[in-house]
């Protein structure tokens, strides 16, 4: 490569940031024709990660795609993180990649090497993934983009799907939130190198050790957090599952100066769009501005969200941290309630603080009156 380019350049929006929102997704999704076969164990109507086919009753078929254009400079590095991120839609259903093609757009002026950087970064992370590359699609364009159809496989009794939470489910996201922000603030040139570097690890980290570990516990839902952040990816689940999911603000993992960015207003322009996708399910209390933002940020090859029976939330959070993922695990909320009007309630640790000491009063002044209560005996005796 003759002289250096910095890919985030040719793009308004980079990584999945530049995803359709998803009121309009939705609005387009819902004029489509229905299709049904009986062996469509998942189609688009809940808005699942990847589409599920049931080949035998041991086999089916996990059918996803995903492309986008530059969220680093790098071009390998791009390429790694466009196939992390297209190959975390078959771990979110609970399935192992097997094929995978890519998808490239490349612009006709811009020197061949780079793109083969791109390819080489893709197929690097593939080969990670235990699956094989076999071709692809290119077409020439203005703008680059990267990314990767995959076909994945899982036993018919084991998929993973977005909705089915129940009533007391732990919620324990397995990468930190921030990469939309901190993107953000790279391209402005105002992040530290230490929160790109944390970014670009995360970004580029396989999804595999946390499906596999996750195969040993009860999962009722699950699904990647990407373009729509954890509220949309939260709204989803309420959404399908009739669930009340209260989300603790402050035990959420972030991005390194992540907070401070988002408080800078480095926010891109994916988050307002998620936000006003979930206004009629969210409940966002007092919580400060900045964190509803973060909650809302579009997220590039993010991690899984699970939600799991409390009785094996904590084998599962020390599983997961005795894997070794490279990434920060969280519990992030659990499941008020099920079989409700969906909703999102945001809690924050001044207000759970503030009910633990509401309960507390109330339980000394029930102390006080049964004591009372005891000296008015004692009194007439």
């Amino acid at each position: 490569m003759a002289k250096e380019i910095h890919l985030t350049q040719f793009a308004k929006h980079g990584g999945c940031a530049a995803k359709i929102g998803p009121d309009t997704l939705s609005r387009i999704l819902g004029r489509l024709p229905k299709f049904s076969d009986p062996d469509l164990l998942v189609g688009f109507e809940t808005s699942d990660d990847a589409a599920v086919y049931k080949i035998t009753d041991d086999v089916a078929a996990i059918q996803t795609l995903d492309f986008f254009t530059p969220v680093v400079d790098d071009p390998y590095t791009f390429g790694q993180v466009a196939a992390t991120n297209a190959l975390s839609d078959v771990y979110a259903m609970g399935g192992e990649p097997k094929i995978a093609l890519n998808i490239v757009c490349f612009p006709e002026d811009l020197d061949p090497d780079i793109l083969g950087e791109i390819l080489r970064g893709g197929a690097e992370k593939v080969r990670e993934a235990g699956a094989v590359l076999v071709g692809g699609h290119s077409i020439q364009d203005d703008v680059p983009k990267y990314g990767l159809s995959v076909t994945g496989l899982v036993h018919p009794d084991r998929i993973y799907k977005n909705f089915g939470c129940r009533k007391g489910d732990v919620l324990i996201l397995t990468k930190q939130l921030g990469s939309g922000v901190v993107n953000t603030a790279v391209k402005a040139q105002m992040a530290s190198k230490e929160a790109e570097q944390e970014a670009i690890r995360v970004m580029t980290t396989l999804n595999k050790k946390a499906k596999e570990t996750a195969e040993n516990f009860t999962i009722h839902a699950c699904t990647d957090v990407t373009g729509f952040g954890l509220l949309g990816h939260c709204g989803e689940m309420a959404a399908a599952s009739g669930a009340v999911i209260e989300i603790g603000v402050k035990g959420v993992a972030f991005m390194q100066d992540a907070e401070e960015y988002a408080r800078m207003g480095l926010i891109p322009g994916g988050a307002y769009r998620n936000q006003r996708h979930v206004k009629d399910l969210l409940d966002a209390g007092n919580v400060d501005e900045a964190y509803v933002d973060l909650l809302s940020d579009p997220q590039t090859s993010g991690g899984l969200l699970f939600a799991v029976p409390q009785e094996e939330a904590a084998g599962f959070l020390d599983a997961l941290r005795n894997a070794d993922l490279g990434t920060k695990v969280s519990v992030v909320g659990r499941v008020a309630e099920d079989g409700t009007t969906p909703c999102i309630r945001l809690i924050d640790r001044t207000g759970n603080l503030r009910d633990k000491a509401d309960s507390l009063l109330d339980r000394a002044d029930n102390l006080l009156g049964k004591v009372d209560n005891l000296c008015d005996k004692t009194d007439k005796v």
